[in-house]
């Protein structure tokens, strides 16, 4: 009993000495000030895990725009509001261009593909499903036809609904996933379809996981509980299943593919694959392609899906918008197809898009980064591979650059003269090298789902707008919208 004492003093002793090396000063200078941390469990106390961004909130208040947390043993270094955001990721990107530590995905696909990759791997991944993206269609329909189809199946979807109240949130994630789907198969899904529903069912579970009690204490102690039974076994298998699911296709993929009439992103991967099979340091493999794809497919199906939704609920918040948006839609557009050309000539639809985008806050964390070199940062002292949240949430309800940033205001995006005006500080993908490689996509598909949907119909609610509530059902390492229900009525 005694040697146990001894040894856990000491592996105590050990861990404090570590914390306290690595806040040591390096010429004079720290890492940013932060809340003390505790042996091995860090600021896990301090943090409560339904109230993440609510406890960094009160750190950024009293320690200011930069700052530090640990989680465990590691630190990380937190950024608040544009400017700090700005000075990092724009103005210092390479130096904060890696990606920092993501706990759930590593675990799952061990560093591979897009979003957790970093070095050569990161910039070979990145540059292909850019290239890939831009030029899809490979001479044959172009992405904003795939989205233009869609718009359709989901226009006949809300009529189906004949003027009852439903709930949007199934068809807009099932519209928004079947364009990576074509993207990444070659395929759309009808809205019946079981493998689909599995893929919806899968995507939701991570998400909620990612954002739970348990999901947090992974991301902060996922070196001791991994190996324990508990339910994050369960949350995490719903990534495992996407991967699953992933493989099938490309498995598929490789028994059909015809090298000379590429179909879809896996096939130009699998071609590239084939023309590379010689380098054995080629980074064009399985496992890359694996990753790079349920990056794609993970992202491309949450983000569009859920800014409409909150997207929608604001509108019926604010019907007067919606009606401003419709008026436009009649003037530039009319009966005919809506076009990806037409955001020019509709500044106000565009600017109602990015008040979506600044409001619904999506990732409000931002994804983690780390540094690639040791460097000064605001008089602090930042070690190489320090990681880095820039959180983003404090970006887009900065104060200084949206005033009164609570307010739902389509108006802070134009001129005086109705001009839809840039703002540097909206940044819903994120900044620098490590931008979201599919914004383009997102941005086309909200236009074009929200223009056609709003030709067709005026969505209304039987609730009074006053008890509308915009804010977000959980605020942790995502915003939800709240659930709602509406009904889609038919316009003109």
């Amino acid at each position: 009993m005694l040697l146990a004492t001894t040894i856990l003093l000491l592996v105590l002793l050990c861990l404090v000495w570590t914390v306290w090396i690595k806040g040591k000063p390096k010429d004079g200078l720290h890492l940013p000030p932060g809340p003390r941390p505790f042996p091995v469990i860090g600021n896990i106390l301090q943090i409560k895990p339904l109230k993440f961004l609510l406890s960094l909130k009160k750190f950024q208040k009293k320690y200011g725009p930069v700052f530090t947390i640990y989680f465990g043993s590691r630190p990380t270094v937190v950024l608040c509001g544009y400017d700090a955001v700005k000075e990092a990721l724009i103005d210092n990107k390479d130096v904060f261009g890696a990606r920092g530590k993501m706990v759930v995905p590593e675990y799952v696909m061990k560093g591979y593909g897009i979003i957790g990759s970093n070095g050569d791997r990161w910039k070979q991944m990145r540059r292909f499903a850019l290239t890939t993206l831009r030029n899809f269609g490979m001479g044959k329909r172009s992405i904003e036809e795939r989205i233009q189809e869609e718009a359709q199946f989901l226009v006949e979807e809300f009529r189906k609904t004949e003027g009852k109240m439903f709930d949007p949130t199934f068809f807009l994630s099932c519209a928004a996933s079947n364009i990576i789907c074509s993207v990444l198969f070659g395929k759309r899904f009808s809205y019946k379809d079981e493998r689909f529903l599995s893929l919806l069912k899968n995507i939701t579970g991570t998400l909620r996981f990612m954002s739970s009690v348990w999901g947090l204490l992974f991301f902060y102690l996922h070196g001791r509980i991994r190996h324990i039974p508990g339910p994050h076994h369960k949350g995490l298998q719903h990534l495992f299943d996407l991967k699953a699911f992933i493989q099938e296709e490309v498995d598929e993929s490789v028994k059909t593919l015809n090298a000379d009439s590429t179909r879809h992103f896996i096939d130009c991967f699998l071609v590239k694959m084939q023309q590379e099979k010689q380098n054995r340091t080629s980074e064009f493999h399985n496992e890359n392609l694996v990753g790079s794809a349920l990056n794609l497919f993970f992202g491309g199906t949450e983000t569009t899906s859920t800014t409409l939704r909150y997207g929608f609920l604001a509108l019926l918040k604010y019907p007067e918008i919606q009606a401003k948006i419709q008026e436009e839609i009649d003037h530039v557009i009319g009966d005919r197809l809506p076009l990806a050309e037409d955001r020019t000539n509709m500044p106000f639809t565009e600017a109602v898009i990015c008040e979506f985008q600044r409001y619904s806050d999506l990732v409000p964390t931002g994804v983690p980064h780390s540094t690639t070199e040791d460097t000064i940062f605001r008089g602090y002292a930042i070690p190489k591979g320090t990681d880095v949240f820039p959180l983003l949430t404090t970006v887009l309800k900065d104060p200084k650059e949206f005033p009164k940033p609570m307010h739902f205001s389509p108006d802070r995006f134009l001129d005086d003269k109705g001009v839809v005006k840039k703002q540097a500080a909206l940044m819903p993908f994120s900044a620098g090298r490590r931008i979201c490689p599919g914004e383009a996509l997102a941005r086309m598909e909200l236009f074009l789902f929200l223009t056609t949907l709003l030709q067709k119909f005026t969505l209304t609610t039987v609730v009074p707008t006053e008890d509308i509530d915009l804010y977000p059902e959980f605020s942790s390492a995502d915003h939800m919208p709240p659930s709602y229900k509406m009904s889609a009525v038919s316009h003109n």
